[in-house]
């Protein structure tokens, strides 16, 4: 699979509607992978988008939650829930756990034939990772350290996505505990090297060229880049995220479990400072509980309380077509 890719840029999976069909065809049609995001959307929305990139004719992959049941963590939800609603004045949805259709999308990335699928916040089975290779689908697993990478490879993974403290977005750990070590992703690539023989795609804070030839240089065998691609045309991504970016609204990056009960790292807003103290590790209740605040938020235009995911360089953002950008990556990392 990667090896038919032109260049080896991958657009990452972006879930909450920055992934769009428009964007993930760009990237391909530019010669990359692009990545469709399954998290948080109905399997019958995927199968949409699905149809979508087939019709388009271009390799592409589909990023899909692996589902982990949450430590009872009830009342510690329950007391959150309980701030969050006598300071926001609004009642708030406190869901039932969901496995987010888990198996329906199962189904169509075989049904469909997905060229590649990867899969976040835990390893698949062997079974399951079998059975999506004989169908033809290449295999990637997210991992954040050499032990999580080591398993994909055990499970019979054909790549793992390496990710570093510095990407942006939610944590990708098959635990939703702290992170050990802050080692930066250039020296966590190296680590993974000499533990796996399969290859290896590198994410994180990946803004540009340098960047990528560095990485490659490096024995990556692809790179991974999400905010790099938010602001382009082609992102799904909200005019008030876009321009929070773009303008440098906010001055750092840091990881929160106050949005969604699992560490991400976005703009430090005020939301983040505010509840961080008393936000409980429960994923992905704690999604659904804040839900309608950053809602409200949107249609209010104040991000101060949105969950605008961003890795560390994201001051190097740039608002380009896909083209445009896919462009100056190739140039710069000298891929050209």
């Amino acid at each position: 699979m990667l090896e038919n890719c032109k260049y080896p840029i991958i657009q990452a999976p972006m879930a909450g509607g920055i992934s769009t069909v428009a964007l993930a065809t760009a990237v391909s049609e530019n010669g990359g992978l692009g990545f469709l995001a399954a998290g948080y959307k109905t399997a019958e929305a995927l199968e949409t988008e699905i149809i979508a990139m087939e019709q388009a004719g271009v390799l592409y992959g589909v990023n899909v939650f692996v589902p982990t049941l949450e430590t009872d963590k009830q009342e510690e939800v329950e007391a959150y829930k309980t701030i969050l609603e006598k300071d926001w004045q609004m009642k708030l949805e406190l869901p039932a756990w969901s496995d987010d259709e888990w198996e329906e999308k199962l189904a169509l990335l075989k049904h469909y034939k997905v060229p590649a699928a990867s899969f976040t916040f835990s390893c698949p089975s062997k079974e399951i990772i079998s059975d999506l290779q004989e169908n033809g689908t290449y295999t990637i697993v997210t991992v954040t350290d050499e032990k999580e990478a080591l398993i994909a490879q055990q499970a019979g993974a054909n790549a793992v996505c390496l990710q570093g403290i510095e990407a942006g977005g939610h944590r990708a750990s098959f635990e939703n505990t702290d992170p050990i070590g802050n080692k930066p992703l250039i020296d966590l690539l190296a680590d993974v090297l000499e533990t796996v023989e399969i290859p290896v795609i590198a994410a994180g804070g990946i803004m540009d060229g340098e960047q990528i030839k560095e990485l490659l240089q490096a024995g990556a065998a692809a790179v991974q880049l999400g905010t790099a691609f938010i602001c382009c045309e082609e992102s799904g991504a909200n005019p008030i995220y876009k321009r929070a970016l773009i303008e440098q609204q906010f001055t750092n990056t840091k990881l929160t479990r106050t949005f969604t009960g699992r560490l991400a790292r976005g703009l430090e807003n005020d939301f983040m400072q505010r509840y961080e103290a008393v936000a409980p590790a429960a994923y992905p209740t704690l999604h659904f509980v804040t839900q309608l605040i950053r809602k409200q938020a949107l249609i209010k235009e104040n991000p101060q309380a949105m969950s605008m995911w961003a890795g560390v360089g994201f001051e190097k953002v740039r608002a380009l077509t896909v083209k445009e950008l896919m462009q100056q990556l190739k140039t710069e990392a000298g891929l050209l």
